[in-house]
């Protein structure tokens, strides 16, 4: 705003300034209201177009033409005042309504008729509003009962509504040459409890990123393994001792899951590879935790359905009004909808002949979880009431007064006009003074008169604070669940194999007589078998207990293989055999040593192989706590 100082500067400089030239070039050929010459200025009749302001040629020409077209517009001012038109329209709130009044009178109310209003105004005239039999607009194959039919067949002088520009519907009526505006057609559906680009485990990365990490966890472990292995055969060093497969795979998800490996690689080229997978891991899960914070705190809300190849690719139920825009440019197959044409066959597409909006957001949207495609000033307003209910609901709840979210992206894009019937002169008449409104963003503001600057339910509400969810976590659960479930089936597969294996065992037991094999060998029944024999014989024993102390004869006592003992005792028959070569006992100790018997190193422990009575050998543990277990176990 300007201070005191600056306007009394002002003032200074405009007494200094010259007056204003208001006076005329001379000789300026002005025109009156109609194209008629004005009184105040007049040809001389032995001028030339050059004294009058303008170049010779064809400029003369033009003029006559504007003369000559004023004067048409101001013949047809004069014929259409106190005409009474009869007018049809839709009922496309809030563009275009009507109301019927107490007398049976119908009246047209919206963006329409305050234009219609205006023009009255201007030229003078009266109307009635006349609606068609069924509210759709009409194309070539659904002409009866339209709109089109009643302008086509002159039952109605103007159409005044606005009417997307489809080319099927040019043959039969004819559209304003001036745009009313650009008709844009919004998709509407219930707000996701999280965005389209995921909330939880999975959306730092893509889809594609996640299948391209489990190839590499599957493909670098292997190529590891072959790649040391072509080393060695190549270089035949023998000092890098080449790992197996198993070893070279566990090493690949344990750098995965960030832990050491007991694998330590000497060659160069072996080191490398690792280094280079570590390298990978690192890189990797600081991105991904680095987006994941960013995913669960500054993630921008998405809808799962944006564009109309979202509607398409998804097979997405969606509803929109019956005859209007979207369905004749679906089902035109010059238009640019036109490959939404299956859906209809495939009940994917609904089109809905209830002009209240609500109820169809109620209806389709909220309850079946429908896409609700209606042009933008409709949903702005359905939105709003819908907002202004939700909020004396709750007072200070978002997710309770936004439980509907717009998307951003156009489905359809159609200009609007008026249309009238094919060789009316109604459109040199009103299409100036529809331009200028237009021009003037008259048109725009009446569109948006009873809307709030501010936008109303936009896709991101906008929330500070956030809380983790269980959605969030989701993943977490799911890999818990199938961790337990793998474990459960192989838990299960163990026990069938064993249950298998046993009933294998068992019948080959059968066969071959108690105790033998098929080569006369003599073999143990299994833990299963045995309990199954017991349970038979009336033992009452449980499967599966111990059957050492009724069957098994009991090895000898550690003590008594080389300390010796009274030859009345019953552990002799288990000692070490005499100098002369008799034995006293079952036992004889391979070797025929008689002091120190055969001594053999198994699995880096050291064991007494003796020989028992039927012929087989036995181990007996020389290390004093294996021997303590041994001895507990075969009499306790």
């Amino acid at each position: 705003m300007a201070t005191g100082i600056e306007l009394l500067v002002a003032a200074a400089l405009c007494v200094a300034c010259p007056p204003q030239n208001e006076s005329l070039p001379p000789n300026l050929v002005q025109l009156g209201e109609y194209g008629s010459l004005s009184r105040t200025t007049e040809l001389p009749i032995d001028g030339e177009a050059t004294d009058a302001g303008l170049d010779a040629g064809p400029p003369v020409e033009t003029l006559a033409n504007i003369i000559n077209k004023n004067e048409k517009l101001r013949a047809m001012h004069d014929w259409i005042g106190g005409k009474h038109l009869r007018i049809a329209t839709l009922e496309d709130f809030p563009l275009s309504y009507t109301k019927v009044l107490e007398n049976n009178t119908r009246i047209g109310l919206g963006v329409s008729f305050q234009i219609i209003d205006f023009l009255k105004k201007k030229f003078n005239f009266t109307y009635e509003v006349v609606v068609p039999q069924d509210n759709i607009i009409g194309s070539i194959d659904d002409y009866p009962r339209s709109l089109i039919k009643m302008v086509n067949s002159s039952e109605a002088d103007l159409a005044a509504a606005f009417i997307p520009s489809l080319s099927d519907q040019r043959s039969v009526v004819y559209y304003s040459t001036t745009t009313l505006d650009e008709g844009e057609w919004i998709m509407v559906m219930q707000r996701p409890r999280e965005s389209a680009s995921g909330s939880g485990l999975l959306a730092p990365f893509e889809f594609w990123v996640w299948i391209l990490i489990l190839v590499s966890l599957l493909a670098v472990g292997p190529i590891i393994y072959v790649l040391i292995i072509l080393r060695n055969r190549l270089t035949g060093d023998g000092q890098q001792t080449p790992y197996s497969l198993g070893h070279c795979a566990w090493f690949v998800y344990g750098a995965l899951m960030k832990q050491g490996s007991t694998l330590s690689p000497i060659a160069d080229s072996t080191r490398l590879l690792f280094a280079t997978w570590w390298i990978f891991i690192t890189i990797l899960t600081s991105f991904y935790t680095a987006n994941l914070t960013a995913f669960l705190t500054l993630s921008k809300f998405t809808l799962p359905y944006n564009t109309v190849n979202d509607i398409l690719t998804k097979n997405k139920h969606f509803v929109s009004m019956r005859g209007g825009g979207v369905e004749y440019a679906i089902r035109t197959t010059n238009e640019s909808l036109s490959m939404l044409n299956r859906m209809i066959q495939n009940n994917y597409a609904v089109f809905s002949e209830e002009t209240n909006d609500t109820y169809n957001l109620q209806n389709y949207v909220e309850k079946n979880g429908y896409v609700f495609v209606r042009d933008r000033p409709a949903i702005n307003i359905m939105l709003y009431q819908d907002y202004l209910y939700r909020k004396t609901v709750s007072f200070s709840d978002e997710k309770v007064h936004c439980p509907f979210a717009m998307a951003k992206e156009p489905f359809l894009k159609k200009i609007r006009t008026f249309a009238y019937p094919i060789g009316s002169n109604l459109s040199q008449l009103f299409d100036p003074e529809l331009l200028k409104l237009v021009e003037s963003g008259i048109v725009k503001h009446l569109s948006n008169g009873d809307l709030p600057s501010a936008e109303i339910c936009p896709q991101d509400l906008g929330g500070t604070e956030r809380q983790l969810r269980n959605g969030d976590l989701m993943m977490t659960y799911y890999i818990m669940l199938a961790g337990f479930a793998t474990a459960l089936a192989v838990f299960s597969t163990e026990l069938v194999f064993r249950y298998v294996n046993s009933r294998h065992e068992a019948n080959k037991w059968a066969r071959h007589g108690i105790g033998r094999t098929p080569n006369g060998q003599s073999v143990a029944p299994s833990r299963w078998v045995r309990g199954w024999r017991r349970l038979n014989s009336g033992h009452g024993q449980l499967l599966g207990a111990s059957t050492h102390g009724q069957n098994v004869t009991p090895p000898p006592p550690y003590q008594s293989i080389f300390n010796g003992g009274s030859h009345g005792e019953p552990l002799n028959r288990w000692r070490r055999p005499l100098a002369n070569g008799n034995a006293i006992g079952n036992g004889v100790l391979l070797g025929g040593d008689s002091e120190g018997g055969v001594r053999r190193l198994i699995n880096g422990r050291d064991y007494m192989v003796f020989r028992s009575p039927n012929g087989q050998s036995q181990l007996v543990p020389v290390r004093s706590p294996s021997a303590a277990l041994f001895q507990y176990s075969y009499t306790e």
